[in-house]
């Protein structure tokens, strides 16, 4: 899979996703412009990207694109604690 198709899918799949769990009541909904990626690689086959969006909800995705299987999977995270200290 190119670079440029597995960031498309990527996209696309955390839309979905947002759009799905988002709140219905606000009436919100993104799209593949309100996404971002924040790290991108590929080794082999196989394809890993972070991304997450303009939403101030502190979440993040890792999507991963498994070649041999023709799988993608997605994991969503949201960030609890930023602590910071003095070294």
């Amino acid at each position: 899979m190119t670079d440029i198709k597995f960031i498309e899918l990527c996209k696309n799949e955390v839309v979905k996703y947002t759009n799905d769990h988002l709140d219905k009541t606000d009436g919100k909904q993104i799209s593949s412009d309100d996404v971002y990626i924040v790290w991108l690689t590929k080794v082999l086959q196989n394809n890993k990207a972070l991304l997450s969006t303009t939403l101030f909800d502190g979440m993040y995705y890792e999507l991963t694109y498994n070649g041999d299987k023709n799988e993608l999977y997605i994991d969503a995270y949201k960030r609890k604690d930023r602590p910071t200290r003095n070294i």
